[in-house]
């Protein structure tokens, strides 16, 4: 009676792992094999899409704007802008108002303006971060100035 639960068990395990049901995993392809015919598919591998930051102009008229830090001021090759990079929220719960750039002899001050949209009201907004670049011109080339952010104190 053991013997033949156990033959009876190793049966079924040397069936269920045989050649005629295998399956075989390789990069991006699937193949199933059945004793009645074959199936393939492949399966493309999984890629997360690679987004820079989301160019944004300012658009004003925003309820209560606040000063905004940013990331990273590039200036162009000719030194007559600046790219600036941020982190922000989800538009219209979070848009640009507007950019201020104050130019002296030593520095040029840049300061970022944010708040929500007139069209965010009565409005669910979700806390979810985004990149932001805006450029901004300025009234001479930066040449040697130093680039500060107007929202730090």
């Amino acid at each position: 009676m053991i013997a033949s639960s156990i033959l009876t068990g190793s049966l079924l395990l040397a069936v269920g792992c045989g050649a005629a049901g295998h399956s075989t995993a390789t990069t991006g392809t699937a193949t199933v094999d059945s004793p009645s015919r074959p199936v393939s598919h492949t399966v493309a591998p999984r890629e997360e899409p690679t987004q820079g930051p989301k160019p944004t102009k300012p658009q004003g008229h925003t309820d209560n704007p606040r000063k905004v830090r940013w990331l990273t001021a590039k200036p162009s090759k000719d030194g007559r802008s600046l790219r600036i990079t941020w982190w922000s929220g989800v538009e219209p719960c979070t848009v640009l108002d507007r950019v201020t750039v104050r130019e002296t002899s030593r520095r040029v001050t840049v300061t970022l303006w944010e708040g929500p949209s007139a069209k965010a009201k009565n409005m669910a907004c979700i806390a979810i971060a985004i990149q932001k670049v805006t450029t901004v011109k300025l009234k001479a080339p930066l040449g040697t100035r130093k680039i500060v952010d107007g929202a730090k104190p």
